[in-house]
């Protein structure tokens, strides 16, 4: 049986975890990748979409956690293969 991940609430505190921690002790299987945004936003597009298109990006979207203005945007990245 797996051990339950603690409750971490510091980065010094999860930092330390990391390093210390037997990291196949714990069931890591509901994690989910996760990219981080660093460039900043400097231009805006603005866009019509059919409301069932939008719709059906917002709860794909929703359905990974994210707003769907970057689900859009990580589309684009990967369609140009950027991402």
């Amino acid at each position: 049986m797996n051990k339950p991940l603690p409750h971490l609430t510091t980065d010094e505190d999860a930092e330390r975890f990391v390093e210390e921690a037997d990291l196949s002790q714990f069931d890591l299987s509901a994690f989910k990748a996760h990219s981080f945004e660093f460039a900043p936003k400097s231009r805006q597009v603005n866009m019509r979409f059919p409301e069932a298109l939008l719709d059906a990006v917002k709860a794909k979207a929703a359905a990974q956690g994210m707003s769907y203005q970057r689900f859009i945007r990580q589309t684009l990245e990967a369609a140009i293969g950027k991402a």
